[in-house]
């Protein structure tokens, strides 16, 4: 009990508490009823019904039903998700109402000191009860009446204060709104940001994959010009050393009659010449004939001029190499269009 009573006396811990209980959307003490939010945050129903009608401008009843929406908690900037009721589905916090009303029975009974009111410069004992429209400013009665503002428009300032208030209290609304909104661009921008990198990759891996098939043709088209070639020159060494082998053998045979020829050409005698026989025939006498023929040249194939080229198989790829420095990605008209869309989005 003197711990209540200590705190009601002290003005400091009062406004305090009267801080806690300031809804921050209008500014001004919470009205009843009071909603709480899923983030534990506290908002007067009318201020949360503003922000949410403000961030859902096409929230309506639709055949008798209202549809759900949602907004943002101007405290925390939690997203709120609303049923079909709207505001009205959310909780009520009883416990800051009692708060409230205990605060305001205890505001009501204390007897208001002086100083606690704004005074006027000039009037030191008048209170500031008007508002002069003229200067825009408030003031007191007796300025009104024989001061600087006798001959200007003036309003009540309580009506000046709730016209003023409403209209700031609108402009908080769209403000909320209006972050709500740049938030939802900022979200769209962040997922369309992960779009195109996750499309970057997967064009990347696509482009990867085809120069790959690519690379692999080529490979095997190599390799099967490759096989060609060594086709071509195994034929040919085979035919050249098989002419080798022949020639060969025709020399070892030359040979062997020239020796045999040498010897006969230094026998004296004509009996002995005639009668000498030839060591590969073994005949009496010596095959002149066959010496003769012999000397005359051999008779074997010969490979033509220019057999041993092999510019037959070469390749041109010049026109190759110009379609692959002719690469490029085809830009379809739609995605053009789309584009100048989006610069057109930006631009407004």
């Amino acid at each position: 009990m003197d711990f209540q009573a200590g705190i009601l006396q002290d003005g400091s811990p009062m406004e305090s508490l009267e801080k806690q209980l300031i809804c921050p959307i209008c500014l001004e003490m919470f009205s009843k009823p009071v909603v709480i939010l899923p983030c534990q945050h506290n908002l007067c129903r009318k201020c949360a019904n503003d922000v949410f009608q403000a961030a859902n401008p096409y929230w309506q009843h639709r055949g008798g039903v209202i549809s759900g929406g949602r907004f943002r908690c101007p405290s925390c900037r939690h997203e709120v998700l609303l049923d079909r009721h709207g505001v009205y589905g959310l909780q009520r916090n009883l416990l800051v109402e009692n708060i409230i009303d205990i605060y305001k029975q205890e505001c009501s009974s204390r007897p208001l000191k002086k100083g606690e009111h704004p005074m006027c410069k000039e009037h030191e004992d008048e209170r500031i009860n008007i508002y002069c429209v003229t200067c825009e400013v408030p003031t007191c009665s007796m300025c009104k009446v024989f001061g600087a503002h006798k001959d200007c428009e003036v309003a009540p300032l309580q009506s000046v204060f709730q016209g003023q208030k409403t209209e700031l209290n609108n402009c908080i609304s769209m403000l909320v709104a209006g972050n709500d909104r740049i938030q939802t661009i900022i979200s769209q921008l962040e997922d369309s940001c992960q779009s195109t990198e996750e499309n970057s990759e997967a064009a990347k891996r696509e482009l990867c994959a085809r120069f790959d098939a690519l690379a692999a043709l080529l490979e095997e088209k190599k390799a099967e010009l490759l096989q060609r070639i060594s086709q071509e020159q195994a034929d040919k060494t085979s035919f050249i050393q098989s002419l080798i082998c022949q020639y060969k053998e025709q020399l070892e045979k030359s040979s062997r009659l020239v020796e045999t020829a040498i010897q006969a050409a230094e026998e004296t005698g004509g009996a002995a010449f005639l009668m000498r026989g030839d060591r590969d025939t073994h005949t009496s006498v010596l095959s002149l004939p066959r010496i003769v023929e012999a000397s005359k040249g051999c008779r074997l194939d010969k490979i033509e001029q220019g057999y041993e080229s092999m510019d037959a198989f070469s390749v041109s790829l010049d026109h190759l190499t110009e379609a692959v420095h002719a690469l490029d990605f085809d830009l379809a008209e739609e995605d053009e269009e789309y584009f100048d869309g989006e610069e057109e989005e930006v631009e407004e």
